[in-house]
């Protein structure tokens, strides 16, 4: 039987300075669920209603729609809800590309990225410490289960940028077009923030400036950060 003091803890999960006082983080949906313990992720406890008839999950305990939907992030709860220990951080080395994200506030955003870098087999993502927090409830239902297979570090960008040693590409308006470029096995891609995009302080790391040429005139100011994100890691990756 859930207890009042762990439906309080799963709410409060929801904001950011509890997740890292408590070391865990909760996700919504068979499917995400499910991607975390398949990809080892340890669960705290798998909360189900009656309404969920899978399996493959595990020890759940069975919880009433009532209950769920009061510690539910979603308007409207799916039937499973999993609250998982947050993964021990690796060693991040440029051993492959790294992507590195200057200030991406967006959850949206940042999901999607997550989800990017899983799809082109990057495996490392470094974040300014002010981008959104990976474990945000919006951020992980828009990574779709990625986020087991990404190992995504917190640190300030120029401790990390300073002491890489393979060539630093960052992503802005008035760049080299990337079409021409030729791009090396293992580097590092900065992406900058959805308004300014990369800092000043982050951009004196960087050594090649490039850019997503426009073809459509001037109507669109600017690509959004994970549309660009995109395009550029299929250049990478091609």
């Amino acid at each position: 039987m859930v207890t009042k003091n762990q439906i309080k803890l799963v709410v409060n999960l929801k904001q950011k300075k509890y997740r890292t006082q408590h070391g865990l983080f909760v996700v919504e949906g068979e499917k995400l669920v499910k991607e975390l313990l398949q990809a080892g992720v340890a669960p705290f406890k798998i909360l189900v209603d009656g309404t969920w008839k899978g399996s493959g999950l595990g020890e759940t305990e069975l919880v009433s729609g009532a209950i769920l939907k009061q510690m539910s992030s979603l308007k409207q709860p799916n039937g499973v809800l999993g609250v998982f220990h947050m993964p021990k951080l690796l060693k991040t080395e440029v051993s492959d590309w790294v992507v590195v994200l200057d200030a991406v506030r967006d959850p949206g955003n940042l999901g999607t990225i997550i989800r990017l870098c899983d799809w082109f087999g990057i495996r490392q993502l470094v974040c300014s410490e002010d981008t959104v927090d990976c474990y945000n409830p919006k951020v992980l239902q828009a990574t779709m289960g990625s986020i087991a297979r990404v190992n995504i570090v917190y640190t300030p960008l120029h401790e990390f940028l300073k002491s890489a040693d393979q060539p630093v590409f960052g992503a802005f308006m008035d760049g080299e077009p990337v079409y021409g470029k030729a791009l090396p096995s293992k580097g590092v891609l900065v992406m900058g923030n959805e308004a300014n995009g990369i800092s000043d302080e982050v951009g004196a790391w960087v050594t090649e400036r490039i850019s997503i040429p426009q073809f459509g005139g001037d109507t669109a100011e600017s690509l959004n950060v994970a549309t660009a994100t995109a395009i550029l890691l299929n250049e990478i990756r091609r």
